[in-house]
Parts: structure tokens; sequence; C-alpha cells
């Protein structure tokens, strides 16, 4: 049996897997065993709007009417968004919505299914 590593938050020994993310059960911390492996990298931790941390290649699913910016479009609620990809700034989710192209949308927007 392979040894998990000790929460970043607490140091605790006593870690543990659940479905695809390591938890500690002293503080709650939760952290993806991906992120874990990949040494060195400070990547930003992207979350949705449950609070359901988000990786490159999600399909998500927008949870209210949005507006499209110069346009009359709106994007409407329960539409889904495949292979969604991170980016840095305000708009943290680069992605392409069938009918309307190209777009970036806000992660609080979203919720990953």
């Amino acid at each position: 049996m392979s040894k998990l590593p000790n929460c970043p938050a607490c140091q605790s020994e006593y870690t543990y897997e659940q479905e695809s993310m390591l938890v500690c059960p002293e503080c709650g911390h939760e952290w993806s065993l991906q992120a874990d492996t990949e040494t060195g990298s400070d990547q930003k931790i992207v979350k949705d709007a449950n609070g359901n941390i988000l990786s490159d290649g999600d399909t998500v699913s927008v949870i209210k009417d949005l507006k499209v910016k110069g346009t009359s479009s709106v994007v409407k609620i329960g539409t889904k968004v495949k292979n969604i990809r991170l980016v840095d700034g305000d708009h943290d989710i680069d992605c392409k919505i069938d009918g309307f192209g190209a777009m970036k949308l806000k992660s609080e927007f979203v919720k990953k299914i």
C-alpha cells in the first residue's frame, strides 16, 4: 500500500482518498491527487459555484442566464459546456459554446457535471 502525502494545510498524516480527491479528516482540507503529484507547480485552484474543483477538460453547466457582451444573445441556464480550459484572469474558464463560439466564463456561474 502506498503512503498518502501529509495534508498541505495542517501536515496531518491521516489523509485519505475520496474519489479523485485527498481529504484531511482533522482540518477538512481537500485537494486533488493530480495537483499533489505535480511538484513545484503553484497553480491557482478554480472552483465552481458549488465548491467543486475544476480542471482542464471538465464538462460544466451554466447555472444562470448570461448576457453576451456586445450582442443581444443570452447563454441560457442549463447550457452544457464541454472540454473547458482554465486560464488566469477574471474570467477563468476558456471554452467553446455551440451556437456562440469561443467564450470566457467566470467559474462562479457554472457547476461541474
